[in-house]
């Protein structure tokens, strides 16, 4: 087997395609990329059992068959090639040499490696592509970008390590919480067809890498009851599905509230980025918020000492004193991208919700937590 094609194509592709790859494996198999030669088309697949992404590339060849190749060291190969062709033969005992240039043997860069076979490499889901959506990909990018950082990261509810893709009457909401905060991105959908299932954040992450700002770029989504695909840009990214019940977050949404705030987010995030200083994570000390008389007042201690500033704020209603996880905070703030917010509470001991100014393209909650007297 032979092709040559760009080095930058390639690399580009194969760079894409290692991120389904894992670094380490008990199946040496899946360490590597399963690269399918089939005339002028080489077809390139990375797969952990649980991410999945394959892509297709032109090259020049006629010839037919596969091999799997180390990802890292075939990846690296290619990026450091110097040239902008590059030819890849692989002999009957798979033997791989690659060459810098368009098949020419006298070539100065040349490498070899083994490939091993792919007849143990696993097959990606078959998925049927009938139940399907069009969204767009810069929609989408911001929808997970705003909402991954209130995935959970304990093991003992599997679902919540996930996020929700809840679609309903032209709506399409993307939920992430974790116990003790909860994100909602929402836009219309574009289809008036009912989806409801939950994708790992892992593979929304990955999933984020590959798509595009343009306003006219989409992105086909096929849903099955196991698993999902994204198509977009030429890859194919496979998903299995989390199982199981996912939170029924609507009913948590507070509807009143006592107490509204409108502050610059910048003021703020600055002064919890200053209070983070004091604040020892594994000790969980609060950051102490009052809301009063158009000024938000923070204050913390801790064994490495104490902090206190203020900011003003647009204030209507009761004054409340409440406690909450710096972090979570500073993270629910980060992921605003709004000049300015509100915060609306409903008492000290109820959890405050943060939505944009104008619009509600955002939800987050933020629970509180007891404050030592």
């Amino acid at each position: 087997m032979k092709f040559t094609c760009l080095q930058s194509v390639l690399s580009t592709a194969l760079s894409n395609v290692s991120r389904a790859v894992p670094p380490k494996s008990s199946m040496q198999v899946l360490e590597g990329i399963k690269l399918y030669i089939n005339g002028n088309e080489l077809e390139m697949t990375g797969y952990d059992m649980e991410i999945g992404i394959q892509t297709k590339i032109a090259v020049s060849s006629e010839d037919h068959g596969e091999f799997v190749v180390n990802a890292h060291i075939f990846s690296e190969i290619i990026r450091k090639i110097p040239s902008d062709m590059v030819t890849i033969e692989v002999d009957e005992k798979l033997k791989v040499t690659i060459r810098s240039g368009a098949g020419d043997k006298k070539s100065a860069t040349e490498f070899n490696i083994l490939a091993l076979s792919a007849d143990d490499y696993p097959s990606l889901p078959d998925v049927d592509r009938s139940d399907m959506f069009v969204f767009s990909q810069a929609k989408l990018k911001n929808m997970i970008g705003q909402t991954i950082f209130a995935v959970s990261q304990n093991d003992s509810n599997p679902i919540l390590k996930g996020e929700l893709f809840d679609i309903e009457n032209g709506e399409f909401n993307l939920v992430a919480i974790d116990g003790f905060r909860l994100a909602i991105r929402h836009e219309a959908s574009g289809t008036e067809d009912k989806f409801n299932f939950v994708v790992k954040a892992k593979s929304l992450s990955e999933l984020a890498k590959l798509l595009r700002d343009g306003d006219d770029d989409k992105v086909n989504i096929y849903v099955t009851r196991k698993h999902c695909v994204f198509d977009l840009n030429g890859y194919m990214l496979f998903t299995r599905l989390l199982e199981g019940e996912f939170y029924k977050y609507k009913g948590s949404l507070p509807t009143s509230y006592k107490t509204e705030v409108v502050v610059d987010t910048r003021l703020l995030l600055d002064m919890l980025d200053r209070c983070s200083l004091m604040i020892v994570e594994h000790t969980k000390a609060a950051v102490r918020c009052l809301f009063e008389d158009n000024e938000i007042k923070i204050s913390c201690s801790s064994s490495l000492g104490n902090f206190s500033d203020q900011c003003k704020a647009d204030i209507s209603g009761s004054s409340v004193e409440i406690g909450f996880n710096c972090r979570y905070f500073i993270e629910a703030l980060k992921a605003a991208e709004s000049d300015r917010i509100r915060l609306q509470l409903g008492g000290n001991l109820s959890p405050m919700k943060i939505v944009p100014l104008q619009g509600d393209e955002y939800t987050f909650l933020l629970l509180p937590v007891r404050l030592k007297n």
